[in-house]
């Protein structure tokens, strides 16, 4: 766990956001698989432990969440007794959101985060899981600060989709193909990775606005296993995976396919990391 103060931005860091510069179109390719975007693997449980026990996570919390696509973190909070308000700007993703959450104690806006409306200074936790990266950056760290009390907490955390720091053998299996038909995914997934994990980035752009404390980060590893059609089904998921032109897309799900059944005997075990960034917004 490190605390940060504002950084000072060197050439490595600004190329680490460089590399994650995408098309805005490409955030609209999620809708298309609003049907599938349950594969995804959810979040660990200390992900929100550590929001309860830091951020106020709990019982009458009021969050905002930012791009909640099928509720991989929302259910997990309203879990812990919070009434989420999740805006999200795939109706498709916000239809399964809905049904995956009758009868709790939710509020599903369908909007870009940038125009959405809601009440600024309700909410006591303003979260994003995997998602912020998609809205644009100076102007949704303000309105996440409009949006908290006092006192209350921004959370946004990522999850790396293999562990570049422990062995991957399914990542090693698989790149040399990549990088054969498509190298524009393997460097897709290094700008991600550099992004997600750049602590002074991150924190320096939280200290941007001005109105938030020092932010902290938590690392938290854990592992993944699945079978070959969940693993299909997971990269069928990723933003560059949906956008990638026919036949091209579906031969590359077959081969994640055929790489697990033929080389892991029909079990990948697969290393991920999960960032948490948090900050406190200071009185107005």
């Amino acid at each position: 766990m490190l605390a940060c103060p504002e950084p000072e931005r060197d050439a490595r860091q600004v190329s680490a956001r460089r590399r994650l510069q995408r098309p805005p179109e490409l955030a609209e390719t999620f809708d298309r698989v609003g049907n599938g975007y349950d594969a995804r693997p959810g979040y660990p449980t200390a992900v929100f432990e550590t929001l309860s026990r830091r951020c106020g996570l709990g019982p009458g919390a009021r969050v905002l969440e930012i791009g909640p696509g099928t509720g991989q973190a929302t259910v997990p909070m309203l879990d812990r007794g919070a009434a989420v308000t999740a805006i999200e700007p795939g109706a498709s993703l916000a239809r399964r959101l809905g049904e995956r959450t009758v009868g709790r104690a939710i509020e599903i806006v369908v909007s870009k985060f940038e125009g959405a409306t809601f009440t600024e200074g309700s909410f006591d936790l303003a979260a994003s899981a995997t998602a912020f990266h998609w809205v644009d950056t100076a102007v949704g760290l303000r309105r996440c600060a409009d949006a908290l009390v006092d006192g209350g907490y921004l959370a946004l955390w990522w999850t790396v989709w293999g562990d570049p720091d422990r062995p991957d053998p399914f990542h090693e299996a698989l790149v040399p193909v990549l990088r054969q038909r498509a190298p524009h995914l393997v460097a897709e997934e290094a700008g991600a990775v550099a992004y997600q994990q750049d602590m002074a980035d991150r924190a320096g752009d939280i200290a941007s606005v001005g109105t938030f404390e020092p932010a902290t980060e938590e690392t938290f590893t854990w592992d993944g296993t699945h079978d070959p059609a969940s693993l299909r089904a997971i990269f069928a998921t990723f933003g560059a995976w949906i956008a990638l032109s026919e036949p091209l897309r579906t031969e590359l799900l077959d081969e994640v396919e055929n790489v697990a059944q033929r080389e892991f005997a029909g079990l990948v075990t697969r290393p991920y990391k999960t960032v948490l960034y948090s900050a406190r917004r200071r009185p107005r």
